[in-house]
């Protein structure tokens, strides 16, 4: 994130962080791994939270870098509501499609964009906070990166059988929640 964050631009600046993560996929035929997605867009948030230039709408040009519009924009009251609602809601709709609550899932990985938006989406799903993983306080909202960072770092904890929400949210907008079934003990 750093190539694109205009550090003048203190109100953007200080939310992001650079970080990369992958997650290793594999068949099984034990009912481990993913068990349920659901995955939204609303092309109206493109406004509040994007990059103004730099692709094939609006290529890279002389006139496009001096006006500073290849730095990522974002603004953050819209992007914080839907972001609320997008995740806790996606969340919820995933649990009740698997006839599921609270009770039934070990962990919560949210995007690490913003405590307020971690909470409202632990608090919709009827998760108590011993329940989510937390690292935006070490690396800030790495964007991509944020969910596996969070499985990289608490992986220890995590036991064979598992049931885990991770809940996104990112710019565009586009969010979603998946449902998982940790395969392995970590420790």
């Amino acid at each position: 994130m750093s190539a694109i964050v205009d550090y003048s631009d203190r109100t953007t600046c200080v939310i992001f962080g650079d970080g990369a993560g992958a997650v290793l996929l594999e068949p099984n035929n034990e009912g481990y791994g993913i068990l349920d997605s659901l995955l939204k867009s609303d092309g109206s948030g493109r406004n509040y939270l994007h990059m103004k230039a730099g692709g094939s709408l609006k290529p890279p040009s002389v006139e496009t870098v001096l006006a500073k519009e290849h730095y990522i924009f974002q603004d953050g009251q819209p992007v914080f509501k839907a972001a609320v609602k997008g995740m806790a809601d996606t969340a919820y709709e995933l649990l009740e499609r698997n006839k599921l609550t609270g009770d039934d899932i070990e962990w919560l990985v949210p995007h690490q964009a913003n405590k307020r938006i971690i909470d409202a989406t632990a608090n919709r799903i009827g998760l108590s906070t011993d329940k989510v993983m937390l690292n935006i306080q070490r690396y800030g909202n790495t964007t991509a990166a944020t969910i596996p960072l969070c499985l990289w770092d608490w992986e220890k904890q995590l036991k064979k059988d598992d049931k885990i929400v991770l809940a996104a949210f990112g710019g565009g907008f586009t969010w979603g929640a998946t449902l998982i079934k940790w395969a392995y003990n970590s420790n």
